[in-house]
């Protein structure tokens, strides 16, 4: 594969100033390349570093720390131990626990002391209510500081926590929590988004008429919740439950047919997440981490975490570009953000938009994951955002509510490359004989057990469904579905995912190597390429564009278009045609839908290969529906 370009190297101060060097020492390792090979061939004795290095506070006692094999391995049994009590462990008046803004406001601040007394509350509240451990919490939140409380309440009594964000619609909301029967409901009557205010009560009230497990709705905003958080003599305590109990149910973005909802585990995430956060992320004590995102994508799951490390959490109310894109970088500036995490999308919008923010003294680290960050977004962000910056673009999603690989802050960043996988993650790159590969195009897949991977699916009692979903392929090995590439200093590029890859002629092209190359033209605003296989090993490979404001499809742009992926790549990356649609169609989690669209073309019934309520714009598919019937069959 290609060489790719250098653009950043730690000092030698940030090295040695790392969690990850202070970890290395302790674990006698000099480098992170033997580190990466111990934690992997030695699991066991990896995450048994961690509950000792983390001081994790428990109950009981355990034998093993792995029992089993993928996917029915589980976790340190015997012990008993509470997310929220290793949070409320870095209670103190140093810093603030939750800085929080919106589209219009200014940051403010909420200390610890505020945080704790509020979540003691509701959790009085819950306890009234009857909700027992394992009982479900839902939360119909925008990204506000009332999320976090609710979710902290939910957990500090052994509640399992699941969320929607209010662009959810009805629907969306019932076909998640439908399946999981939440006891109490935590929602908004109202959110405002992009400068204009939606009323949600109608789908509130829709919700619980539809879903009868709920006996009690509190409304943030009204007196409900006020009342539910305002008890200053509720004392918060915590409820130890087993390794293995469910934290929160978190849902697929999946295309076709209801959500899975995935189910994670406490002690697997709450050791995810400190170890992930304090060596991948770099995040020390006092330090400030933003990551925009809603309630409705993994991410915020991620951000909870930030509380674990004694850091504090920053939190964003709103569209990332209104009024413009500058907000949030204006954003970070004013809440002194040290890392700034957000989507690929973003980065590439700032960068076409010709965003350059100002002075970002505070910040030294951006994090980039949802979807593959070309070269182009990472040479913007060291040519136009700041030179001496860690960029860590990451990988992993819902399945782990982590990475798999990402940040090292003791490597230096390549243009286009993910950094490393990350420590106790058996990643390999596997081609067609199912042998792991280095330099060449494989399918990603995890061989040996991680804590954070679901308990389960809910309501998969015979673990079908959590098989099919990661297992079908190779039995004993977790198939992620992206194509991606172990580069020669260990760092991961990743082409796109395996079930959207174009196979021409038997030549496989990654997604994300067309995307890149259409990026460069200026007048394309996005684009989405699927590739259908036809009888007699024939194929039609169309690419769709969506224009910018001011700019037509014509024969020249066309030109260009196939100009650049025939020098960057090569003939066999021209499209059969490209075609000019209003817009390409995502999934409420920000992910482009080429396997429905490629279905659609291939001539399933729609209704069989769209879940409306999973896309954010699902009016889009109606061009692909109209397009099939125009097609040359």
């Amino acid at each position: 594969m290609s060489e790719r370009k250098l653009l950043w190297e730690p000092s030698q101060a940030m090295i040695e100033n790392t969690n990850l060097s202070r970890y290395m020492q302790r674990m006698s390792h000099k480098d992170y390349s033997s580190l990466w090979k111990w934690s992997v061939d030695n699991n066991t004795e990896f995450w048994k570093s961690l509950i000792d290095y983390f001081e994790i506070q428990y109950d009981g006692s355990y034998t093993d720390v792995i029992k089993g094999t993928m996917p029915h391995a589980s976790w340190f049994e015997g012990i008993r131990l509470n997310f929220a009590e290793h949070v409320f462990r870095k209670q103190t008046d140093k810093h603030p626990a939750i800085i929080w803004g919106t589209e219009t406001k200014e940051p403010k601040e909420i200390s610890w002391k505020e945080l704790k007394q509020k979540v003691a509350s509701f959790a009085s509240l819950l306890k009234q209510q009857d909700v027992q451990p394992g009982d479900r919490v839902a939360g119909y939140l925008p990204c506000i500081p009332e999320a976090t409380i609710a979710f902290l309440a939910a957990n500090s009594i052994g509640a399992v926590w699941s969320s929607c964000s209010p662009d959810f619609g009805t629907q969306s909301v019932v076909d998640r929590f439908l399946q999981i029967e939440p006891k109490v409901l935590v929602a908004v009557d109202s959110y405002t988004y992009q400068g204009k205010t939606y009323d949600k009560q109608p789908v509130v009230s829709e919700v619980v008429q539809q879903i009868t497990s709920i006996k009690k709705v509190v409304i943030v905003g009204q007196s409900s919740w006020d009342e539910a958080t305002s008890n200053v003599s509720a004392q918060l305590s915590f409820t130890r439950v087993p390794f293995s109990h469910p934290i929160w149910i978190l849902y697929s973005s999946g295309t076709t047919g209801l959500p899975k909802a995935i189910t994670h585990s406490h002690g697997g995430i709450l050791l995810e997440h400190l170890k992930y956060l304090t060596f991948h992320n770099d995040l020390h004590e006092g330090e400030r981490l933003f990551w925009y995102t809603t309630t409705g994508w993994m991410m915020w799951n991620y951000v909870q975490g930030v509380l674990l490390c004694g850091a504090t959490a920053v939190l964003f109310d709103g569209h990332p570009g209104y009024p413009d894109l500058n907000r949030l970088w204006e954003f970070c500036e004013q809440a002194k953000v040290n890392h700034f995490g957000t989507s690929a999308a973003f980065i590439l919008s700032c960068r076409k938009s010709g965003v350059q923010p100002g002075d970002l003294k505070d910040l030294r680290s951006i994090g980039s994951t949802g979807s593959t960050l070309p070269e182009e977004g990472f040479e913007y962000i060291y040519q136009h955002i700041k030179k001496d910056l860690w960029l860590t673009s990451m990988s992993g999603g819902t399945d782990v509510c982590s990475a798999f690989v990402g940040g090292n802050p003791l490597w230096p960043v390549y243009s286009g490359e993910i950094q490393c996988r990350a420590l106790g993650c058996s990643l390999e790159a596997w081609n067609d004989d199912g042998k792991p590969v280095v330099g060449e195009l494989g399918e990603m897949v995890i061989t040996k057990p991680m804590p954070s991977m679901p308990v389960f699916l809910w309501n998969d009692k015979d673990f079908s469904k959590y098989e099919d979903s990661y297992f079908s392929t190779y039995p004993g090995v977790w198939r992620h579905g992206d194509w991606i590439e172990v580069t020669e200093h260990e760092g991961i590029v990743i082409y796109g995912r395996s079930d959207a890859t174009l196979n021409r002629g038997g030549v496989r092209i990654g997604t994300s190597e067309i995307y890149c190359a259409v990026d460069k033209v200026s007048e394309v605003q996005d684009s989405m390429i699927v590739c259908i296989e036809k009888t007699g090993g024939k194929f039609y490979m169309p690419l769709f564009v969506v224009m910018k404001e001011g700019h037509h499809l014509d024969d020249d742009i066309i030109k260009k278009i196939n100009t650049v992926l025939r020098n960057d790549y090569s003939p066999r990356h021209v499209p059969d045609e490209i075609i000019a649609v209003k817009e390409i169609p995502y999934t409420i989690s920000g992910k482009k839908t080429e396997t429905p669209v490629k279905k659609i073309l291939m001539g399933r019934d729609p209704s069989k290969v769209v879940n409306s309520g999973a896309l954010r714009n699902p009016e889009s598919m109606n061009f692909f529906v109209n397009f099939y019937s125009t097609m040359k069959k």
